[in-house]
């Protein structure tokens, strides 16, 4: 009779919930998995691996080629102007490597090529590309006829020194023909206004013409390419230095 009673008053008992002892957490819900963001995740860490990689193979991939260190004027060649420097290959770029230095001596700037330029195929010729309307004179001069330091590229006006009274008599003619702003014959207007220096005889001198004369190519509009090249071979020609260099 004892165990039934006990029995029976267990069953009687209240069924609410058994409250955690001090200390003990309550157990977390579980957390809802996003498959969707993890493997994004992968992925673009994937591809940022694989960016990395390329930017490394490209950087390895260069070739050397030619810069220009100094101006080099048309009908200029490139020695003693250039240098080598590394670029990033690119099969559509016509660069001349550094190995076709020497091949690359044999040609002409065909129009002005400015310092800190890499040098292309199509920028140099076998000879040099005149501008339409323009010519070249050579000039034969000894000291006192030009400036200290004339370089390529240097813009110079040529005047007629010396005895001018016959070549001044002979060229009135073809100057009011040829429409020239000078007069050959004048003290203060020049024969040409601006000419281009092209060519510059080297620092120790130039023994094929004489001890004393040195010469010099300049370029000048075709219409005074005649009175200079006269006034050139009486040897009554002296150059200045103009504004505009």
């Amino acid at each position: 009779m004892k165990i039934q009673e006990r029995t029976g008053a267990g069953n009687n008992r209240s069924s609410a919930p058994v409250q955690p002892t001090t200390g003990e957490r309550l157990p977390s819900p579980p957390r809802e998995r996003k498959p969707a963001l993890a493997a994004l995740a992968v992925l673009l860490i994937l591809l940022g691996a694989l960016g990395a990689t390329m930017l490394v193979l490209r950087a390895g991939d260069r070739v050397e080629v030619i810069k220009v260190t100094a101006d080099i004027q048309p009908g200029e060649s490139v020695d003693g102007k250039v240098a080598s420097v590394l670029v990033a290959d690119d099969a559509g770029i016509n660069y001349i490597k550094w190995t076709q230095l020497e091949t690359l001596k044999k040609l002409k700037a065909k129009s002005t090529i400015y310092k800190g330029t890499l040098v292309i195929g199509e920028m140099f010729g076998p000879k040099s590309t005149l501008e339409a309307g323009k010519a070249v004179v050579g000039l034969s001069l000894k000291e006192g006829q030009y400036p200290e330091n004339l370089a390529v590229g240097d813009l110079v006006a040529a005047y007629q020194v010396g005895n001018t009274g016959s070549a001044s008599s002979s060229s009135d003619s073809d100057k009011t023909g040829s429409g020239s702003t000078g007069s050959a014959g004048s003290a203060d207007a020049p024969i040409v206004e601006e000419a281009r220096i092209t060519n510059v005889p080297p620092t120790k001198g130039d023994s094929t013409i004489s001890s004393t004369n040195k010469r010099f190519t300049v370029t000048v509009d075709e219409s005074d390419a005649a009175a200079l090249a006269r006034a050139a071979s009486a040897n009554q020609v002296a150059l200045v230095k103009v504004p505009g260099n």
